[in-house]
């Protein structure tokens, strides 16, 4: 595994590899441990995300389920909230700032797979990092592909796929997600 956290962004690797299955195997156990926390305890959701995660800031509120790959890939700010069903495959590094709100069944991807078949058949992988701002409400519904960044005091709307990089004070919709308007402070 430590062989696998010096990756490039953009270097592939072999998602089937035994670093990338037992990182995947933790992941999904400390997962299933918090999906199971009841919605009556958030003291212990929170313990158990503080667990899970790489770095956090101070007011971490995380619904279940979620779901990642790895976890400690995965850095947030102060006052971070996610609704429901939230996946973030981290095999790269995803940044979040402080008062970043996420909707629910919201998916945050940090791999792709080659567009080649004889690459997929190699069981090939790449990742590239995501980052999110400060001040950034994501939508129900909203997919961000690898190696986006969104700026400060974004808002993307539900149903939106984020495959570009999102500048700061902007609304972006659509799929793929497009600008739609400037945001005031």
């Amino acid at each position: 595994m430590s062989e696998l956290s010096k990756l490039a962004a953009g270097e592939w690797y072999q998602f089937k590899d035994g670093g990338v299955a037992a990182q995947k195997a933790r992941a999904a156990k400390l997962c299933q441990e918090f999906n199971q926390i009841p919605a009556t305890d958030p003291a212990a959701q929170t313990a158990k995300m503080q667990e899970i995660l790489g770095s956090y800031g101070d007011n971490l509120s995380v619904q279940a389920n979620f779901n990642c790959d790895n976890g400690r890939n995965i850095h947030v700010g102060d006052n971070f909230l996610s609704n429901y069903n939230l996946t973030i495959l981290d095999i790269a590094p995803v940044h979040m700032g402080d008062n970043v709100m996420i909707g629910p069944n919201v998916d945050i991807y940090t791999v792709n797979h080659p567009l080649t078949a004889s690459g997929r058949r190699a069981n090939l992988a790449q990742g590239h990092p995501v980052t999110i701002g400060n001040d950034v409400w994501i939508g129900g519904k909203v997919t961000i592909t690898p190696g986006v960044t969104i700026g400060n005091n974004v808002v993307v709307a539900a149903g939106a796929v984020v495959t570009h990089d999102v500048p700061d004070n902007t609304l972006v919709a659509g799929v793929p997600a497009k600008a739609i308007r400037q945001l005031e402070e």
